[in-house]
């Protein structure tokens, strides 16, 4: 049968597809195989059973992909080496991009990138199609394989001396936790996540340098690379990621560890040093990484809070981390400030921000805060857990963080897929926004006529 103009063969449907569509398509995928791989009987341990149901499945590879951390069975016992390594695999994919994956294996075989393959790279990296896709794609591996595998020497040194590893465990722990804190999954091979190394620095503290190089966004690395020692020489976006990350980590640790100091399920049993090794950790991870030496479901209320502020914020773009991003929420500061003050540009460093940056961070913030609304009134229906945990909850799947008040795997089944949902929307849902916005934009040939409404 011919072939009209209006029918095309699947792949050729695929392959006009629109930038944005194919990081859904490639994130959909990855999810999809990952749920199968952990379907396997190998995947599971005998002592959990032998094999995972659909749910379980489905929810750790969402969480996986989306570099979340969020679990519903205990991933030290329930799944197998094999189950691990399908999951440390899932969280390299979708920590690093998987069109990353997929241009690193362009060059690789054929030494060379299509059109299409660079423009859906370059939305996905968050750098300018014209740029040296290339470099920036070789930039972007190297910079992962330098962080994850200094982390990963440190973790396994320390596991080896200190706490009496073999060295073959020692090393697959120090890989595996390496490439879940540069990627700010989370995920961690202990059932009580990292509680037990609280007080060890040597463990906190290289975890907490690799989720803060993995959420500072690939654009930053690369341009402190040419011009680190001339900041007159960075970007409006590097300027804003680094001051902003600084504040943020600061505020946080002094927020954390002042409300917590006296808790007697988190830093209250701790001497002064620890319960500030603590505060920092709890600080950096809450910015979209999940790790925890803490119990979360032991925090104050006010400290919840905190965090969920922390965590819908969340890192820099075009990373490894997850939430609106810090360039975000600095533009919609500077926005408020600018309309308090009267003024009819809104600037930042001495830079004056077009009306197109304005209108994507209104609709980022929007789009964030409907889904957590959404979310949280759909569980707040089907549950009877409280308003702050929900939120809290609604919040960690959202932003790719991977924190919890222990009320995961309690959630019915319906509960537990609304946050797949969730997780997948808040890993690829900016990235698609700011595909679209960016390489989709229509033009008017005409102008409406002006009208205000009143506001406020």
């Amino acid at each position: 049968m011919p072939l009209t103009g209006r029918t095309r063969p699947p792949f050729r449907r695929l392959r006009s597809a629109h930038p944005a569509q194919a990081i859904v398509a490639a994130y959909a995928a990855a999810l999809a195989a990952g749920t199968v791989l952990l379907l396997l009987p190998v995947s599971v341990t005998e002592e959990a059973g032998g094999r995972a149901g659909l749910v379980e499945a489905l929810f750790t590879a969402g969480s996986a992909v989306s570099v979340t951390g969020l679990v519903v069975v205990d991933t030290a016992t329930y799944w197998s080496s094999f189950g691990h390594v399908v999951i440390f695999l899932l969280i390299e994919l979708g920590g690093l991009g998987l069109m990353t994956f997929a241009s690193l294996l362009g060059l690789l075989l054929v030494h060379r990138l299509g059109l299409r393959t660079r423009l859906v790279t370059s939305a996905s990296i968050g750098t300018p199609s014209g740029q040296d896709l290339r470099g920036v794609v070789v930039g972007v591996a190297t910079i992962a394989l330098i962080v994850q595998a200094a982390t990963a020497v440190v973790l396994a040194a320390r596991l080896a001396l200190a706490h009496d590893y073999p060295p073959g465990r020692a090393l697959w722990h120090g890989i595996f936790h390496a490439g879940s804190a540069f990627n700010n999954a989370g995920f961690a091979l202990y059932s009580d996540n990292l509680m037990g190394f609280v007080a060890d620095p040597w463990v906190c503290l290289p975890i907490a340098v690799a989720v803060i190089l993995g959420g500072i966004g690939f654009p930053v690395f690369l341009e402190l690379s040419r011009h680190v020692r001339v900041p007159r020489l960075w970007s409006m976006n590097t300027r804003i990621v680094l001051v902003g990350t600084a504040v943020l980590l600061v505020g946080a640790t002094v927020t954390i560890t002042a409300l917590e100091w006296d808790n007697p399920g988190t830093l209250g049993p701790l001497d002064a040093p620890a319960k500030l090794l603590a505060g920092f950790f709890a600080a950096v991870v809450a910015r979209t990484a999940g790790f925890n030496t803490l119990d979360v479901a032991e925090m104050n209320t006010q400290t919840w809070f905190a965090q969920d502020v922390l965590m819908f914020i969340g890192a820099g773009p075009a990373g490894t981390a997850g939430g609106i991003k810090i360039t975000t929420a600095a533009v919609l500061v500077a926005i408020v400030l600018a309309e308090i003050r009267g003024e009819g540009a809104v600037t930042v460093f001495g830079k004056r921000l077009s009306r197109a940056v304005h209108r994507q961070a209104i609709t980022v913030l929007s789009l964030g805060v409907a889904v957590v609304m959404g979310g949280t009134w759909v569980l707040l229906i089907t549950t009877e857990f409280t308003l702050d945990q929900i939120v809290f909850e609604v919040i960690s799947a959202f932003a790719t963080v991977g924190l919890s008040t222990g009320i995961t795997h309690l959630l019915p089944d319906g509960g537990q897929l609304l946050l797949v949902v969730i997780m997948f929307a808040g890993r690829v849902g900016p990235v698609t926004l700011a595909t679209a916005l960016a390489l989709r934009p229509r033009t008017r040939l005409y102008e409406l006529p002006k009208e205000r409404p009143l506001i406020g």
